[in-house]
């Protein structure tokens, strides 16, 4: 060729690349990774979503002066990819980089960059998650400084006459209304204590018992735990009592301060709030009934809860709290054994409510627990016996559920019952564990994420679930065969998502994460309360179908948004964006399990 004609072809071909690469950019091309950073060992794969095909390496560069440290090719991925019209899916994969530090992603040929993340141990973000439960906390709020609902409750569907009074007042706000729940709040209880007894290292001692900024000398998390414990002995005020809701759906009266209550239940504005008690028959005051059955999901919750703080404050020599905390949950399982089945949420004026429907997993907990704590058999026995009730039964091995249906969404009582029994009761228990985990292993496979839940209301804490699920699974049988699909689930929580966000509130710092929830001290105060997991992606046909739902703002994901699955940072989506406390007190669980290092991740015998 003459060589003036292929000076003239190269330069026609460098201009082409540049006109495509000056394309393919950060309007084009986005890089998701985990935003809150990667340990060392861990499995490292960031995603790439394109409008246009690419092609070449991308390098793992010092987020300071850019030197190259790592580069791999990009891997197209083909399966379905929920990116709207970023149609193109490719993984980076860079877990051989080990090296700790502060970096970013590149993608070699083109202009687009990563956030800056970092590799090295994570942060301890139980601490903010904790931070946002005393935000929810009714009776006193520290995070609000004021009090608030000392008036509730007056009884409904109990044993004494309708409107008697009854002290329910504490507990937590359930997520941006201001119901509360025993359903929910017997299982952040037990879920924050069992936190404890399995990483008491990972809580600091900050704040007093009221959540003031002052030490106490007892874990953050156990000055949290017992706010619950404490809500739960009022509402068990007798051996053969227990109440399970304060307010119903009338609360819904637009954002308000807790001390400013304007929903009226009949006693005026900001006056006394319902209290449903536990009766293990369908409730309602209205046309939407409950399909209640019994109430051994709440006794069992409740008293797993009790039998745990037994151990834990006998061990901080009170033990007339801790005797105390054993003798409710006696009386609870009682309850629960007499009462074999499920109390559900009520609502009075919406047909939406926690329509949980299993129970035979929180008795297997409480026996469980009973058993520890006094060494009687006949606990061990009724353990064993719920166990095999229970089985695999779990959302994981389905497409869809009714919201709550399957509360609280992973079984504790078989990590629980493990290692009291023989090998080969420890490979039933186990093997149910890995019936579920393999659903969603093999759910995930059909996207380009790994995800494997079902997009169903509250999304998120099927995923903080599955993780819990793997990594208490591995310290049962110290089986790993799992661990890089729970990375995978734990990765999508803090930004490897179409959206590129975190789905806590405020983590990381400086990060994409929820801004405008539907959360009252959001709205009204405009302060952004770090910690707090919002409900998360939902199928887009099941948003369409819900009641209320608006958008007061531009969708600045409306690009990313598919047929298949949709997700708002917008007050006016509530399916998607409000913070739950129930959901931010299980990510408190697995935040401390991630955390701990492989090794300290034995299995239990």
């Amino acid at each position: 060729m003459n060589p003036s004609i292929q000076r003239s072809v190269q330069r026609c071909s460098l201009l082409v690349f540049l006109f495509f690469a000056a394309g393919v950019s950060a309007q084009t091309t986005f890089i998701r990774i985990n935003q809150i950073g990667y340990r060392p060992s861990d499995t490292k794969i960031a995603m790439v979503s394109s409008t246009t095909p690419l092609s070449g390496e991308f390098l793992v560069q010092h987020a300071s002066n850019k030197q190259t440290l790592f580069h791999g090719p990009l891997r197209q991925v083909y399966a379905s990819n929920w990116g709207g019209k970023f149609t193109y899916v490719y993984e980076l994969d860079f877990s051989t980089f080990k090296q700790p530090g502060r970096v970013v992603l590149r993608l070699a040929a083109y202009d687009v960059i990563s956030r800056e993340f970092t590799i090295g141990p994570y942060q301890p973000y139980q601490n903010e998650m904790l931070l946002f439960m005393r935000q929810q906390r009714c009776g006193y709020n520290p995070y609000l400084d004021m009090v608030c609902h000392t008036r509730d409750g007056r009884t409904v569907y109990g044993p004494m006459p309708d409107g008697t009074f009854v002290d329910a007042s504490g507990g937590w706000h359930d997520a941006g209304d201001q119901l509360k729940y025993l359903i929910t709040g017997s299982n952040a209880t037990a879920r924050m204590l069992l936190a404890y007894e399995l990483a008491s290292n990972a809580f600091p001692d900050h704040v007093d018992a009221l959540g003031h900024e002052r030490s106490n000398g007892i874990p953050d998390v156990l000055d949290e735990a017992k706010w619950g414990l404490d809500w739960i002995h009022k509402l068990h005020p007798a051996p053969d009592q227990l109440f399970h809701q304060v307010a119903d759906d009338r609360d819904h009266r637009g954002f308000k301060l807790p001390d400013q209550d304007i929903a009226d239940y009949g006693w005026g504005a900001n006056s006394y709030r319902p209290v449903y008690f536990a009766n293990g028959q369908p409730q309602g005051l209205r046309e939407w009934k409950s399909k209640a059955t019994g109430v051994a999901n709440l006794a069992g919750r409740s008293a797993a809860a009790m039998a745990m703080a037994y151990r834990i404050w006998i061990k901080l020599n009170d033990s007339p709290f801790a005797e105390k905390c054993l003798k409710a949950a006696i009386e609870l399982y009682r309850m629960g054994k007499q009462h074999e089945g499920y109390q559900q949420g009520n609502s009075y004026g919406a047909p939406y409510r926690y329509n949980e429907d299993t129970w035979a997993d929180d008795m297997e907990w409480v026996a469980a627990e009973l058993y520890k704590a006094t060494r009687h058999r006949i606990y061990l026995e009724d353990a064993r016996r719920y166990a095999k009730i229970t089985g695999a039964a779990s959302w994981m091995q389905h497409e869809t559920a009714e919201h709550y249906q399957f509360y609280p969404f992973m079984n504790v009582g078989h990590f629980a019952l493990y290692p009291l029994v023989d090998a080969r009761t420890k490979a039933e228990l186990a093997g149910y564990y890995r019936e579920g985990i393999e659903s969603v292993v093999k759910r995930g496979r059909s996207n380009s994420y790994g995800l494997g839940v079902p997009f169903i209301w509250c999304s998120n804490n099927l995923v903080v679930a599955f993780i819990t699920q793997v990594l208490l699974y591995e310290r049962m049988t110290n089986d790993m065969r799992y661990h890089a699909a729970m990375v995978s689930h734990r990765d999508w929580l803090f930004g490897r998502n179409p959206w590129g966000t975190s789905m806590f509130t405020g983590i990381p710092t400086g990060g994409e994460f929820p801004e405008d929830v539907h959360l009252p001290t959001v709205q009204i105060l405009k302060k952004l309360v770090p910690g707090g997991l919002v409900d998360g992606p939902i199928a887009t046909q099941t948003y369409a179908n819900l009641r209320g739902l608006h958008l007061n703002q531009p969708d600045e994901f409306a690009e990313f948004q598919s047929a298949e699955v949709v997700y708002h940072d917008d007050v006016g989506d509530y399916s998607t964006n409000e913070p739950t406390m129930d959901g931010t007190a299980d990510a408190i669980l697995m935040m401390v399990l991630i955390n701990q290092s492989p090794a300290s991740q034995r299995p239990i015998r």
